[in-house]
């Protein structure tokens, strides 16, 4: 019997960076598609009726704020969409990216996205005397999930 994935090995890339520090990703969907149920004429039953309406679940991704050139990247995509001097909205940046999961060193899995923007990006409390590391959380919209290998 063969054993199974471990959900510790993983690479995220946006564009053609790696963004190294992610310590979690949560929203792999390859899909969902909107239902509308409908009574079957004077019978208890109802249906369920696909309306080809296909929709993809949010990205996100949890992240240590460490310095690196992650962080810069990540503030940059945001910055390009938001001004916080003004308030304005500049307009959507779109990414496509990558995540990659490794078995033991080794890629046994690829998901690709398409089109991705930052939604939001919020970052842990600042807490005097705690030992917690400060962290970032970034969702991602996107228009699709595909897993390719």
């Amino acid at each position: 019997m063969a054993d199974p994935f471990l959900a510790n090995e993983f690479r995220l890339q946006i564009g053609t960076v790696d963004s190294p520090g992610i310590t979690k990703v949560s929203g792999l969907s390859e899909g969902e598609v909107e239902v509308i149920e409908v009574p079957d004429g004077g019978s208890s039953m109802v249906r369920k009726i696909p309306t080809g309406v296909y929709k993809f679940p949010p990205l996100t991704l949890e992240r240590y704020v460490d310095g690196t050139a992650a962080d810069t990247e990540f503030r940059t995509w945001v910055q390009d969409a938001f001004d916080a001097d003004t308030g304005d909205f500049r307009g959507v940046v779109r990414r496509d990216g990558s995540i990659s999961k490794y078995q033991n060193g080794v890629e046994v899995m690829r998901f690709v996205f398409k089109g991705a923007f930052i939604k939001s990006s919020t970052f842990s409390d600042l807490e005097a005397g705690s030992a917690t590391l400060f962290k970032q959380t970034v969702v991602l919209e996107h228009n699709g999930l595909k897993r390719v290998l």
